[in-house]
């Protein structure tokens, strides 16, 4: 029908639907606050303004990266008498209403695939009252198979189990758990099913969290997804590096707290809390403290933690990441940290199993290496998720340094602050560093120079 019609009235027409996609993008991002890196923003812009019949839809679909009015928490309030080094780091979580730091009886992070799995499933066996997990990936693998059987006797033995997973990640994997989970007595939901009310925007915003809570008391955690290639070498697939880490303590007690509240918004309905978690009284031992982040929340809680410890580091800072995709702030603030004299590691595999992120990594690695950090390329897949600055602070938990952990997803990490825990993490650093090679920097081709810039036009949704 469209054919009958006078030219311009079409090109009007055209106009008119560019200008209405591109308002309706500044009032939900303005209006939203839906404060968004500038490659991302741009992206949108020309996906809307050079495509809007496609442009339109995907936004509404994909494209909001906080709820709508997220709830700012209230500040904290640092208890009295409890050592604050380093004060920055401390009074900024507070400031955005972080749960406070909290000494744990024990503390034990877990280098090896056996070890922790061994410490998961006696932590599963070992629950008197309740058990809570949540994880991106549950697999149909021997691990998962031996998880899912421990969650089963767990019930059995009487003791309340639930499972939330999210909905994307267990797409093809974690749904074929679920009848036998059910028929167990185990209670599981979806995080952010994908059949929902498309207009809410929130098909792209996913639970990548991973922890799994017994009795309150004790709890497991990390960048392990709950699949063999996490956990155990098989004949032509060596298991992945990563960490994860096991807690007894107060802590435990505030990863209930989270995943209550993620439980009870598995849609995406629930707002944040008043508070994210009250004090905990707790006997010396490590120190530490949850960085929860997601759209829920108001603060870019782990992403201003990591560009404020950027500023903040005097002398070192070392990242261990699996795909490194920053946004041009937190870039920037690391070349500068490089040429004012920090040292500045950054551990990454030669290879990750994505190769658009590595693609799109590129040319921050090139800027990275010409500001006078140190690059290191391990051999296999590294998947483990870590961050020392200095001897004040050390990060582990499910975060990537790339657009999408730090911008859209929900995301776990925990701050560390004892000597011991910075002192294990730190050597465990220095052996994968051993093992790697140095990253060699060289000007690419203009093919390679195209390539490597569309795949970053995309990056922030990586």
């Amino acid at each position: 029908m469209f054919h009958d019609l006078p030219y311009p009235i079409l090109a009007l027409e055209h106009s008119a639907l560019v200008l209405g996609g591109l308002l309706v993008y500044f009032l939900l991002t303005k209006i939203g606050q839906q404060r968004r890196p500038p490659a991302s923003a741009i992206a949108w812009v020309m996906v809307i303004g050079l495509f809007p019949y496609v442009g339109i839809p995907l936004f509404l679909l994909f494209g909001l990266r906080k709820f709508p009015r997220p709830r700012r928490l209230p500040r904290q309030r640092l208890a009295l008498g409890e050592p604050e080094q380093p004060f920055w780091a401390t009074r900024l979580l507070a400031a955005m209403g972080m749960p406070p730091i909290c000494s744990n009886p024990e503390i034990r992070f877990h280098e090896d695939g056996a070890a922790s799995k061994a410490a998961l499933l006696s932590l599963i066996e070992g629950a008197a009252q309740h058990v809570a997990l949540c994880s991106f990936i549950l697999a149909p693998d021997e691990v998962g198979r031996e998880v899912v059987a421990a969650l089963s006797r767990a019930a059995a033995r009487g003791v309340k189990v639930r499972v939330l997973l999210d909905a994307v990640g267990g797409l093809q994997k974690s749904r074929r758990h679920i009848p036998q989970l059910r028929a167990a007595g185990v209670s599981v939901r979806w995080f952010m099913p994908l059949l929902h009310n498309p207009l809410k925007g929130r098909s792209n915003l996913r639970n990548h969290r991973k922890m799994v809570i017994a009795d309150g008391a004790r709890l497991w955690s990390g960048g392990r997804n709950l699949a063999a290639e996490y956990f155990i070498d098989r004949p032509g697939f060596p298991v992945w590096v990563d960490l994860s880490f096991e807690v007894r303590g107060p802590l435990a007690a505030q990863a209930m707290a989270l995943f209550e509240r993620d439980w009870k918004m598995p849609d995406g309905i629930g707002q944040a809390p008043k508070e994210m978690a009250a004090p905990v009284p707790g006997a010396t031992g490590g120190r530490a403290q949850l960085v929860p982040s997601g759209p829920d929340l108001a603060d870019d809680t782990f992403y201003d933690l990591l560009l404020t410890s950027v500023y903040q580091a005097r002398r070192r800072i070392v990242a261990v990441t699996p795909y490194f995709v920053p946004d041009e702030a937190l870039l920037l603030a690391l070349c500068m940290a490089c040429r004012r004299g920090v040292a500045f590691t950054l551990l990454v595999p030669r290879r990750s199993n994505h190769a658009l992120a590595d693609l799109a990594r590129a040319q921050a690695l090139r800027e990275l290496a010409h500001a006078g950090a140190e690059v290191m390329l391990y051999p296999d897949m590294v998947h483990a998720k870590a961050v020392i600055v200095d001897d004040d602070l050390a990060l582990c938990g499910s975060a990537n340094l790339d657009g999408r952990s730090l911008f859209l997803n929900f995301e776990l990490m925990t701050a560390f602050y004892g000597a011991a825990e910075l002192e294990w993490l730190s050597a465990w650093v220095a052996r994968h560093t051993a093992r790697s090679k140095p990253y060699q920097s060289r000007a690419p081709s203009w093919q390679r120079d195209i390539v490597e810039g569309l795949a970053r036009t995309v990056a922030f949704q990586l």
